[in-house]
């Protein structure tokens, strides 16, 4: 599950690092990547898309992080890890909401299962169609991550520092990373109270899901968590680390941002403070456990989710 979650609130270079400096600092190579949104299929919409946005303009950027291991074609991965989120230059505010990776839901492509097949089954642009239509907004650009990409990152960064509210303990994490056995575990810990993490046990703690009581929601205040990290360790950097922090995102990272587009928020990056972003995850009455197809899921509860939505990303 690699939280690219790097992308929306970095801040630094001087006072001012782009909000999506690793798209920036990786632009010759992987930006501006073009994505065709489909059409609507034959499964209705459940909201009507909010506009797109007007240049200066609020936007909003699905982020994306995949488990792109050697257990699946690296043309169709999973998506671990979505959310949305929305910057608003003028009220200099970031949102981000994170969708469960097991929402049963219409796909763009056709047929209903969960949200997290929509990346495998059809790229950025399915993922894209089915956040759409489903929760009634337009989404400007995409960021996709995986797995390496943010081992490296942090590491670049030094690793980052968290305060963990509740102790990580799985004894079936996945052990495939660098591995000759994709399939095999291992039991991994990050306790509770201050952490310093490097790369791999931040992966280690934003991509367990075993041992957390709220489950996967857990899971989703963990991402967020770091990514917040990384915000506050990135603020430390120079012009002088963006080589090293291109080389980490070597063939790990893809975005339809364009480098126009990305030199437009320099100005921005500097001016978000912490207790301007906004964390939702949609725990209880949003969602609701439940089992589809002998699958365990995650129930949307639409006529609490799609007001919460407008409200946060009009």
């Amino acid at each position: 599950m690699a939280i690219f979650l790097v992308g929306i609130a970095l801040s630094g270079v001087s006072g001012a690092l782009a909000f999506f400096l690793p798209a920036l600092a990786t632009a010759a190579s992987i930006s501006g990547q073009p994505v065709t949104i489909p059409s609507p299929s034959a499964v209705a919409a459940l909201a009507s898309p909010t506009p797109p946005s007007s240049a200066g303009g609020p936007f909003t950027v699905l982020l994306l992080g995949s488990d792109d291991d050697e257990k699946f074609d690296p043309n169709h991965v999973l998506t671990q890890s979505m959310i949305l989120v929305r910057v608003d230059p003028a009220a200099r505010q970031v949102t981000m909401l994170s969708i469960p990776r097991d929402l049963w839901v219409p796909l763009s492509v056709g047929g209903t299962a969960k949200i997290d097949g929509a990346y495998s089954y059809g790229g950025p642009a399915a993922a894209i169609a089915t956040v759409e239509q489903n929760f009634g907004v337009h989404i400007d650009d995409y960021i996709w991550v995986g797995l390496k990409g943010l081992i490296k990152l942090i590491d670049a960064l030094g690793g980052v520092d968290v305060v963990a509210t509740n102790p990580v303990l799985d004894d079936y994490y996945p052990q495939d990373i660098n591995s000759n056995n994709p399939y095999g575990y291992e039991r991994v810990a990050v306790l509770s109270g201050p952490q310093h993490l490097d790369g791999t046990t931040a992966l280690q703690y934003v991509r367990s899901r075993h041992g957390d009581l709220e489950g996967d929601f857990g899971r989703s205040q963990r991402q967020q968590q770091v990514l917040l990290a990384i915000r506050a360790k990135a603020s430390q950097m120079t012009i002088a680390d963006i080589p090293d922090l291109a080389a980490a995102f070597n063939g790990e990272l893809k975005t339809s941002m364009s480098i126009a587009r990305v030199r437009e928020l320099l100005p921005l990056a500097g001016q978000i403070k912490p207790e301007s972003i906004r964390q939702i995850v949609m725990l209880s009455p949003y969602t609701s456990l439940g089992t589809i197809d002998q699958q365990s899921v995650v129930l949307g509860n639409w006529n609490l989710i799609l007001p919460l939505v407008r409200q946060y990303f009009p």
